[in-house]
């Protein structure tokens, strides 16, 4: 189960890398929409994936100590 969520974290957190940099990088460009959603609502987006990815780790991380 571990592993799983280790893996999960790991793809989560990647998603929500990708989704922040292309939301700067469409921002940079002067683009305020990007497929249809403001900029900053992606930016938004991945930052909470980032959250979420880091909340899996968290957990890996304390369950190994006990």
């Amino acid at each position: 189960m571990d592993k799983t969520i280790a893996l999960g974290g790991n793809i989560v957190g990647l998603a929500g890398v990708l989704l922040t940099v292309a939301a700067g990088v469409a921002r940079i460009m002067g683009h305020y929409h990007l497929a249809g959603f403001e900029i900053m609502t992606l930016f938004v987006g991945g930052m909470g994936l980032m959250l979420i990815g880091s909340f899996a780790k968290l957990h890996i991380l304390t369950s190994q100590r006990g």
